[in-house]
């Protein structure tokens, strides 16, 4: 075997813990020994193991106690129990309390390498498995809550049919997951999912990103390019951010609705496409049908079936699975070990408005694994969250806590404003000063003064 591993060998026996030793390491591997159940348990919250192979009967404390501590302290090797005295019964209550093996004295080096292979090979499958289940996880609904079990009834109902559906929601509400599962439970789950967000392309490209262009048919078009009609023939393609399409292109997408074709800029060749559209916007299409800035009859074939999704605020049931949720996905991704998350961190996260939605709670709970040690608690939420948040949370406050005098809690209420629109429209100033009736250089001014940094936030225009 050619993986060199790191293996803790616990023994009360010094010539047990030489030979075995000295075993694993002729074979190439590394090895720490210890003769007691303490000294054992400090070295595996301290470092990595492979593999942490334990005799059974021990002074003071046992090699099952152990094992128990093992797995309450969070320690993710593999641990396989060895005795002189083995029984039936002994070897039962290790494999319960998740000994991977129980092996009987005295051992053949054969049967150490072969069980040291079998750990490594099962180590290997678990992070596989726990990468894959991350990878999904990304792609997975997480809801308790009633209000979620309608919107997932809603989502059945239409899933399985070649409606069109309206999602509507804020920004961060998870409006793209809820196109991509509509995708994953219709009969187009083996096509295509392509997505396009229609506020981020420059009006310019944008009939170039959905239906395509010839070579030489513009400036800097050096080759033939398919649009996303054509990427999503087959599946589903996901019209994010629908109602900040320029007029034009509404026009011409009702075309491409209506005769299933589209035609690739420079081109007068028709291609069929075969695609279920789904599309989403945070705004009022019917205001913008009012007022006229969007088409009445693309809005009748786009929104056929509206879906609405709650803000996180309005369904803080679900915090509990989300946060749990969040914190395995990001570590597994970053190769952490999940911590436990207190009630009073919950408490306090369900009190907090969530401006940004379920994008900024992901958001704080990479924050919070960054700023917490061994555990999530209510401390850690307060440093993650908005300075001003504590001022501004109606109970946030402890009875008989000092709230500040009114000139600093109107401070701290605009603070909160501001970085609660700023979160809402994605960093965007332009936008964000039109949603607080400022104009740009006050919008300036004012953060200026409430010590917001804008020049720190991504800038998107």
């Amino acid at each position: 075997m050619t993986t060199k591993a790191s293996i803790l060998i616990v023994d009360d026996e010094a010539n047990t813990l030489a030979s075995l030793s000295r075993a694993f390491r002729l074979s190439g591997h590394e090895v720490q020994v210890c003769d007691n159940a303490a000294r054992a348990l400090e070295l595996a919250r301290s470092q990595p193991f492979d593999l942490i192979l334990s005799d059974v009967v021990m002074p003071r404390r046992d090699g099952l106690a152990l094992l128990e501590d093992l797995k309450n302290a969070g320690v993710a090797a593999p641990v396989v129990m060895m005795s002189g005295q083995a029984h039936i019964e002994m070897a039962v209550r290790a494999t319960r309390l998740g000994a991977l093996d129980f092996l009987e004295k005295p051992l053949s080096t054969d049967k150490l390498l072969v069980t040291l292979e079998n750990a490594l090979r099962l180590t290997r499958l678990e992070s596989e498995n726990r990468e894959l289940r991350s990878r999904l996880g990304k792609h997975t609904l997480v809801w308790t809550s009633d209000v979620m079990r309608r919107v997932m009834a809603q989502i059945e109902r239409v899933a399985a049919s070649e409606t069109r559906v309206c999602i509507y929601g804020e920004t961060g509400t998870g409006k793209e997951l809820v196109a991509r599962t509509l995708h994953d439970k219709s009969p187009r789950a083996s096509g295509p999912f392509v997505t396009l967000n229609c506020a981020a392309v420059p009006a310019e490209l944008i009939e170039s990103e959905l239906f395509g262009h010839e070579k030489g048919s513009f400036t800097g078009a050096a080759q033939r390019h398919s649009g996303k009609f054509e990427q999503a023939h087959r599946g589903t393609l996901f019209l994010d951010e629908i109602g900040d399409m320029p007029p034009v292109m509404q026009a011409k997408l009702l075309r491409v609705l209506e005769e299933s074709v589209v035609e690739r800029i420079g081109s007068d060749k028709p291609t069929p496409v075969d695609v279920r559209v789904l599309v989403a916007t945070h705004r009022n299409l019917e205001s913008l049908v009012a007022s006229g800035g969007f088409r009445r009859d693309l809005f009748h074939r786009v929104v056929v079936f509206p879906l609405e999704l709650p803000p996180l605020r309005n369904r803080t049931e679900d915090l509990p699975a989300l946060v749990d949720h969040f914190v395995r996905q990001v570590s597994a991704q970053n190769g952490w070990k999940p911590v436990p998350v207190h009630d009073e961190a919950i408490a306090l996260l369900k009190r907090y408005p969530w401006p940004g939605n379920i994008r900024e709670l992901r958001n704080v709970v990479e924050r919070l694994l960054l700023l917490s040690g061994s555990s999530i608690d209510a401390p850690a939420v307060r440093l993650a969250l908005p300075a001003a948040f504590e001022n501004t949370a109606p109970d946030s406050a402890q009875p008989g806590e000092p709230r500040g005098t009114l000139a600093e809690r109107v401070l701290a209420f605009e603070r909160a404003t501001v970085l609660s629109e700023l979160e809402r429209h994605e960093r965007h100033v332009t936008q964000t000063a039109r949603a607080l009736g400022l104009e740009r250089s006050h919008l300036y001014k004012k953060c200026q003064q409430l010590g917001i940094d804008l020049q720190s936030l991504p800038r998107n225009d």
